[in-house]
């Protein structure tokens, strides 16, 4: 890679000394780096177009973290090698259809402790699209191992492709606010209408900052409008984010902007306006007509929301 002009980084956990020997005899410019797996952000040694990860994941105790890592360094590409689980060596297990995965407590793989999992194809095939990828493709099985190419990015939709649906909001699915956090495993819950009697998750594609990531959940509630669930993508760099969602090989829908990473503004806040929120009479709260108060206030942040702005309604007695 090094040879076609492109900058590399390598990273191991130990400083190998027959990495340093190659890579003197060679003059080779590759940045070497020591980091354990879980050390690995994009903070701390960048992001990459390609980054291999190869024969690895069944070394590691906590195997869907250390792929949502390989995600967050990949902006393109990541191609995926480990040893998977076989039929003929699983008799009856049906390992090749099922998302299964063993688990090794000590020395059972081969009588090495540092064997901790063995997962089927297609387990390697769900764990991959669960930490982030968009597209999981061109699985290639060879006697021990598989390997396997996963995208960030949605295949480009058609020339001739038809609008896409149209999004009403997008939220997080558990405080309904618009904020995020990279640090946490956090999921989008998303409406739009769709003019389509059925879908199913392979049929929805939704985005974020130009990043697909798979649908973990939809469903349909009724006249054309749908609610589908899906990971914030891995990798996110802080700021303004625009969600969108296809459906098939549509075009984009329009986009509703999310906060990842942006800290709350702690600026001076001021409440310039109250009125009644059926009557509209100023400064005034009509208990006979309902119970909504119109606010207009000055200071708030952009990314103020449903889940971080708190209005308190203080005072007291009198009849």
């Amino acid at each position: 890679m090094e040879r076609r002009g492109a900058e590399v980084v390598a990273v191991d956990n130990w400083d190998n000394p027959r990495f340093r020997e190659i890579h003197a005899r060679l003059g080779s410019r590759v940045k070497y780096r020591q980091f354990d797996m879980y050390e690995l952000t994009p903070e701390r040694v960048g992001r990459f177009d390609i980054v291999l990860f190869m024969g690895v994941l069944y070394h590691l105790k906590h195997p869907l973290l250390a792929l949502e890592r390989v995600c967050a360094l990949s902006t393109d590409l990541a191609a995926i090698d480990s040893f998977i689980l076989r039929d003929e060596r699983r008799p009856g297990a049906e390992a090749t259809g099922r998302p299964i995965m063993e688990f090794y407590e000590t020395d059972e793989f081969g009588g090495q402790t540092d064997n901790w999992i063995g997962p089927s194809l297609s387990c390697l095939l769900a764990l991959c699209r669960t930490a982030g990828f968009a597209r999981v493709e061109k699985p290639k099985v060879l006697e021990f191992s598989a390997c396997v190419a996963c995208y960030r990015k949605w295949q480009p939709p058609p020339p001739d492709a038809a609008p896409g649906p149209n999004l009403l909001d997008a939220v997080h699915d558990a405080n309904y606010g618009i904020n995020f956090e990279t640090r946490l495993d956090e999921y989008v819950a998303a409406w739009f209408n769709a003019d389509a009697s059925e879908l199913d998750v392979n049929d929805v594609k939704p985005e974020i900052g130009g990043y697909g990531v798979r649908p973990l959940w939809l469903r349909s509630i009724g006249d054309g409008q749908w609610v589908v669930k899906f990971k914030v993508p891995p990798g996110l760099k802080p700021g303004w984010h625009e969600v969108s969602i296809r459906v098939g090989d549509s075009l984009p829908s329009n986009g509703k902007r999310i906060a990842v990473d942006i800290p709350l503004r702690t600026d001076p806040i001021e409440l310039a306006g109250l009125r009644d929120g059926q009557s509209w009479v100023q400064n005034e709260l009509d208990l006979g007509q309902g119970r909504t108060i119109a606010l207009w206030v000055t200071g708030l942040p952009a990314n103020v929301d449903r889940n971080n702005l708190h209005v308190f309604l203080t005072g007291g007695g009198g009849a």
